[in-house]
C-alpha cells in the first residue's frame, strides 16, 4: 500500500511540530520526539534529511521517512559577483527554475527570495515579467530558499528577507503568507518582523492581507512612475489597480512603506516628475528608494546618468521626503531579477495566472 506522504515544510512551525507529536504518540514514541523532529526542519542547521537526524532512534527516522517528506530545491548554478552579491538559480520537482540572491552589506546579509515562476504582470523594464507566467510557489519552494542556504557549506543566514525576486507576492498570497510565518516564527527562522519586506506592483486585496496580520512586515509598492498615464505605459497592472488606489491603500497601511522606483533615462526622471513623486510619498509617509536600472535585465531601456538620479533624489529631499539610493549589485552577474533564469533555461510556454 501506497502511503502518501505529508510535506512538513509545507506546514507552519507550529503545525508541523503538532503533527510530529501526535505520529510520535501514536506509534508508540514519546511525543517529545516529534517536538526533536521539528527542530530540524528550520533554523540555524535544518536537516537535509530524516536520515540525518541523528539525535532521533534509528527506527523512528525509519518512520518518519514512510510517512513524511522535507523536500530539496536542487541548485542548479551560483554566480558571485566581486561586490560579494551571490546569485542562486534552484530547479524544483517540475524542472521549473526560480532565483534567489544573497546580499551582503556590512552586518546584513540580504535575501532576495521568489514567490512565483515567472511572472505574469509583464512589466515593460523586467526579464521576470518577459519571460511569462509559470506557477505559484508552495511554501516549502518559497521558504526553502532560505532553508537551502542555510544547509550551504559554509552556510549562508539571512538577517533580512526581501520578497523582491521573480513574482508578485501578494498574487500568491496563501503561500506567501504562511512562509511570512514560518521566517518570522522563532521556531522556524526567528527573522524579526521589522526585517522581512514584501514588494508588491500594488496587488491591493494583498496588501489589505498583509496590513491584517498583527507582526511589523513591510510593505514596499513599486511605483517607478507618479501618474496613471506613464505608470500604465511601463505596468500594465495600473489598469486593474489606479495608482490613486494604490496610494490610499498605502497612506491606509499603519507600517513603514517604501516606494521602489526603478530610474528609467529619459523616461521617469525628470524634475517635474520628481515633484510628483513627492506629493505622493508625502501622502502616505512613504520612503523612497531610486533603484538605478540594473543594463543586465533593462529590457531595451536606458539607465539614468548617476548625476541625474542624485539631482532627482534631491529635488524629493527639498519636499521632505526620505530617500536612498539603492547601490548597484552584481553588475558583472547575471544579477536582473529573472536574467539567469532566461540565460539557462529555454522559456517555457506562459500561461495565464490565475
Amino acid at each position: 500500500m501506497n502511503i502518501t506522504r505529508t510535506n512538513l515544510l509545507d506546514l507552519t512551525p507550529a503545525e508541523s511540530e503538532s503533527a510530529l507529536r501526535a505520529f510520535a504518540e501514536s506509534h508508540g514514541v514519546p511525543a517529545y520526539r516529534g517536538s526533536q523532529a521539528a527542530r530540524h526542519l528550520w533554523g540555524a542547521a535544518p536537516a537535509a534529511a530524516f536520515e540525518d537526524m541523528t539525535d532521533l532512534p534509528k527506527e523512528f527516522r525509519a518512520l518518519l521517512a514512510e510517512h513524511f517528506e522535507i523536500p530539496r530545491l536542487a541548485l542548479a548554478t551560483e554566480q558571485e559577483s566581486t561586490d560579494g552579491t551571490r546569485k542562486f538559480l534552484f530547479t524544483m520537482h517540475d524542472g521549473q527554475a526560480i532565483e534567489t540572491v544573497a546580499i551582503p552589506d556590512g552586518d546584513r546579509m540580504t535575501f532576495c527570495v521568489s514567490s512565483q515562476a515567472g511572472c505574469a504582470l509583464k512589466c515593460s523594464f523586467c526579464a521576470t515579467g518577459a519571460m511569462g507566467f509559470a506557477r505559484n510557489l508552495a511554501p516549502h519552494e518559497i521558504a526553502g530558499q532560505v532553508r537551502e542556504l542555510a544547509m550551504l557549506n559554509p552556510p549562508l543566514f539571512a538577517t533580512n528577507i526581501v520578497f523582491m525576486g521573480m513574482g508578485e507576492p501578494l498574487m500568491n498570497w496563501e503561500a506567501v503568507d504562511k512562509t511570512l510565518t514560518i521566517l518570522n516564527d522563532p521556531k522556524g527562522f526567528e527573522i524579526g518582523a521589522r526585517h522581512i519586506t514584501v514588494s508588491t506592483v500594488g496587488w491591493l486585496p494583498g496588501i489589505e492581507a498583509l496590513a491584517a496580520r498583527k507582526e511589523q512586515f513591510r510593505l514596499a509598492i513599486s511605483v517607478h512612475a507618479p501618474t496613471d498615464g506613464l505608470r500604465a505605459t511601463l505596468m500594465p497592472v495600473n489598469t486593474k489597480f489606479p495608482l490613486a488606489d494604490v496610494i490610499d491603500a498605502a497612506a491606509a497601511f499603519d507600517r513603514r512603506v517604501t516606494f521602489e522606483y526603478v530610474m528609467l533615462g529619459g523616461v521617469n526622471d525628470t524634475p517635474a516628475i520628481a515633484n510628483e513623486l513627492a506629493m505622493l510619498a508625502r501622502r502616505c509617509k512613504a520612503f523612497v528608494n531610486l533603484i538605478p536600472l540594473h543594463p543586465g535585465g533593462s529590457m531595451g531601456f536606458v539607465p539614468t546618468e548617476r548625476q541625474a538620479i542624485g539631482a532627482f533624489a534631491r529635488q524629493l529631499r527639498v519636499h521632505g521626503v526620505e530617500v536612498a539610493i539603492r547601490k548597484s549589485r552584481g553588475i558583472d552577474i547575471a544579477a536582473a531579477c529573472g536574467q539567469l533564469r532566461v540565460e539557462r533555461l529555454e522559456r517555457r510556454r506562459p500561461v495565464a495566472a490565475d
